[in-house]
């Protein structure tokens, strides 16, 4: 499980959608017949990062939790910018299956797959983006897709913060109300 420093409801969240990518991939042993732990969990996770697109998203982020990079010894797709193995892993992390949940916007789950991966990896993305996606993470959860403006207007208010608060910052109205004191 990934520990997110920032507090509040964007941990929660993040909690909870580790919790789900745990759950898919229990249901993935049970249906390949695999043991936790045993040599071919490994294997599995191998078949399935060999070829993402063939599962759902939750799935392939816990397969790439159970894999280590060669070069730089972190999990696979987890180490650190620049790290050849980890930014092509991260890359194909993308072309899972992403499937909206019943009665979501269309996207919402493209969203909160990135959002998921940012907030899991962190340490691959700047402060602001950081900040604008894991603040994202609650509602995202929820089912709700800001619109093109909020994101837009959320972006612009999140640009005006020092890096410092936006690692500091649990929700958008703490973003607004820091911001609105400031001209950039």
């Amino acid at each position: 499980m990934t520990a997110l420093p920032r507090g509040g409801r964007p941990a929660e969240a993040l909690a909870a959608v580790e919790a789900t990518i745990a759950d898919r991939w229990r249901l993935l042993l049970v249906e390949y017949g695999v043991t936790a732990g045993a040599k071919e969990e490994t294997d599995l996770a191998e078949m399935v990062v060999a070829d993402t697109s063939a599962f759902g998203w939750r799935v392939v982020d816990a397969a790439l939790d159970r894999l280590s990079c060669g070069d730089c010894g972190n999990g696979l797709g987890a180490g650190p910018a620049g790290c050849e193995k980890c930014d092509h892993a991260n890359g194909f992390r993308f072309a899972a299956v992403e499937t909206d949940r019943p009665a979501t916007p269309p996207g919402t789950e493209h969203g909160l797959r990135v959002a998921t991966a940012v907030a899991r990896t962190r340490h691959r993305y700047g402060a602001r983006a950081r900040c604008g996606f894991e603040l994202g993470l609650p509602l995202l959860l929820k089912g709700e897709l800001p619109s093109t403006a909020q994101a837009q207007a959320y972006r612009a208010a999140i640009d005006k913060l020092t890096e410092e608060e936006c690692e500091r910052v649990t929700s958008f109205e703490e973003v607004t109300g820091l911001s609105s004191r400031r001209v950039r």
